[in-house]
């Protein structure tokens, strides 16, 4: 069977094709007559929505960022930004003469187990130092007030030198102000009435002479401890004031304490020329504070044995006057509030020349303090070991969309956050050892370590993607809230009892301790969960990746000289769980 010629179509007959070279196609199946599928017009492909950044995906934009705080946080983030995110420009603002004051932190290893505090101040110096923080530090430069406009944020920094106040702009705000950075005296009637020498234990008078005088300290915090214990062998008498009670340890996470140094002995130090022998000093040291996280959790069998031990203490310690047991003893389990070693405060008072007081003040007077009994004790100094702000509110307004973050955490009674690290509707600001800092366990410095790394991992996600803007959405900090709430519950942290952990309030929410262990805060922050941030991009076409992407190609395969084959190393060296994963080592 053929075509006739008015049939201007092909047929199909038995696999054979006939027709008029493309004109009109048709094809016969079945007997049945198809049209032919019309071919796509393959060269006309589609129109670009937007034209193509002039920019390679390798040159990522150089971020603006202030750091509010040179204390040990500060001076880590000194060090570890500038060398992990490429292009940034730092600049970290103190509002003291130098780095970190000497009352900051006590227990690092030196020629002591316990160094004293000049020479923790003396390290960090020397760190910063090596690491060139001080050529990012404004010193003497205090904060007053950070403000976003809606791109930028407008930090209002005095420089106390010459009392001149500017404004410094930042792509991004990281406040690594500390937790107890505000000391304050307490404020009770008759304060500027006393005519003796009244300091907070923060403001130390270092060149008061003790010997032989009658001195007053108000607060049985670490401070106040610390000062009956090494005031009680001077002075002529001592009025030591409490209004809460806390639990004494003789040890320090398993490290015994005493009032005197404990020193290294030379021989342990002579095998410290030898680097191994170090690290495993240095890490059978340090491993001991990983551990017991249990101890915190309400009806546990170590938080049991902590409070047996700890009022055997009481009783061996305080024999010479048996009456104070009851005192001291908390009605809350250990750790409830932080855990205190007191080396020789027990002891101390049980000396005859120290009155241990629990009557409230009333008020000061000219020549000492009143209590409400109507009893008046005269003193000629008076050391208020009464804490700083408890609340972790910074000390400064912090403003956003028309709302002042200070204000909103002091109103809401607690610290609102994602992770401790970030709050809804503050975009591009960070807190570095804030709400939630730190864990039960682990150190301080390694927490800070850990939030620092995970803010390098933010903010080059941000310099190199293109992001305008980032912020924790709402739902991830309520629900980050609500596991809070539900982890503090199974602790003795959320029974009766006053701390830094929960504002000083009883029953408040607690976000002085990350909820859980150090170890468990370690591997969160490992890994940022992206899902839970919101962005906006610096791109006018809508297009997540027009800014990003780039031209589509990188600068460094434009070099004939850069490496582009870093993945090719000695087998025998290669640890296959890094391969493709180094940031920084890219082709």
């Amino acid at each position: 069977m053929g075509a006739t010629a008015s049939d201007e179509t092909a047929t199909v007959e038995s696999g054979c094709l006939s027709g008029d070279n493309g004109a009109n196609r048709s094809i016969r199946i079945s007997g049945v007559v198809q049209p032919w599928l019309t071919p796509p017009e393959i060269f006309r492909y589609p129109k670009a929505k937007f034209d193509l950044e002039d920019r390679y995906i390798d040159e990522p934009r150089s971020l603006k960022v202030v750091v509010i705080g040179a204390g040990l946080t500060g001076i880590t983030t000194g060090v570890l930004l500038p060398r992990k995110v490429p292009g940034i420009r730092l600049t970290i603002f103190e509002k003291n003469a130098d780095v970190v004051r000497r009352h900051v932190v006590r227990e690092y290893l030196s020629r002591e187990q316990f160094a004293q505090g000049a020479e923790i101040r003396d390290y960090w110096q020397g760190v910063a130092q090596k690491y060139g923080v001080y050529d990012l530090l404004k010193l003497s430069h205090k904060v007053e007030e950070a403000r976003w406009d809606g791109a930028k944020w407008h930090v209002t920094v005095r420089d106390l030198a010459t009392e001149t106040v500017f404004v410094e702009e930042a792509d991004y705000v990281l406040t690594a102000i500390g937790r107890f950075n505000a000391w304050k005296l307490p404020n009770y009637p008759g304060l500027s009435d006393f005519r003796g020498l009244l300091r907070h234990a923060s403001h130390y008078e270092s060149t008061f002479d003790p010997n032989g005088k009658r001195i007053a300290v108000i607060g049985n915090g670490a401070s106040g401890i610390q000062l009956v214990s090494n005031l009680q062998k001077h002075v002529g008498h001592l009025d030591v004031y409490a209004r809460n009670k806390t639990w004494i340890s003789a040890s320090f996470s398993g490290d015994e304490t005493s009032i005197e140094p404990i020193k290294i002995s030379s021989e342990l130090r002579a095998t410290f020329k030898d680097p191994n022998k170090y690290l495993e000093f240095r890490k059978n040291m340090e491993g001991t504070y990983w551990r017991g996280i249990e101890g915190i959790l309400k009806g546990s069998e170590l938080n049991r044995e902590a409070r047996e031990a700890f009022v055997k203490i009481l009783e061996e310690r305080l024999v010479k006057k048996p009456d104070l047991v009851d005192k001291l003893k908390p009605d809350f389990s250990p750790h409830c509030r932080r855990l205190t070693p007191g080396p020789g405060y027990l002891e101390a008072l049980t000396e005859d020349h120290v009155d241990y007081i629990q009557t409230p003040i009333k008020r000061f007077t000219e020549n000492g303090i009143e209590t409400t009994d109507g009893r008046i004790r005269e003193v000629d100094a008076i050391f208020c070991a009464t804490g700083a702000n408890v609340d972790s509110v910074p000390p400064f307004s912090i403003w956003a969309g028309g709302k002042d973050l200070s204000q909103l955490w002091r109103e809401g009674g607690y610290p609102y956050s994602y992770l401790g690290l970030g709050t809804p509707g503050f975009p591009n600001l960070g807190f570095l050892l804030g709400p939630h800092g730190a864990g039960r366990s682990g150190t301080v410095p390694h927490s800070v370590e850990v939030q620092v790394a995970f803010f390098a991992k933010l903010l080059r996600k941000v310099s190199r993607e293109g992001i305008k803007t980032i912020q924790p959405s709402k739902k991830a900090a309520d629900e980050f809230v609500d596991y809070s709430d539900a982890f503090f519950g199974k602790t003795v942290l959320s029974e009766n009892c006053s701390s830094w952990y929960n504002s000083g309030k009883p029953g408040s929410r607690v976000h002085g301790l990350w909820p859980g262990s150090g170890a468990h805060l370690t591997q969160i922050l490992r890994e940022p969960r992206w899902e839970d941030w919101e962005y906006e991009y610096l791109t006018q076409t809508g297009n997540r990746f027009a800014w990003y992407f780039g031209k589509g190609y990188t600068i460094k395969e434009l070099d004939p000289n850069e490496d582009m084959t870093p993945y090719l190393q000695d087998p025998e060296k290669i640890d296959i769980r890094d391969l493709h994963e180094s940031w920084w080592n890219l082709p």
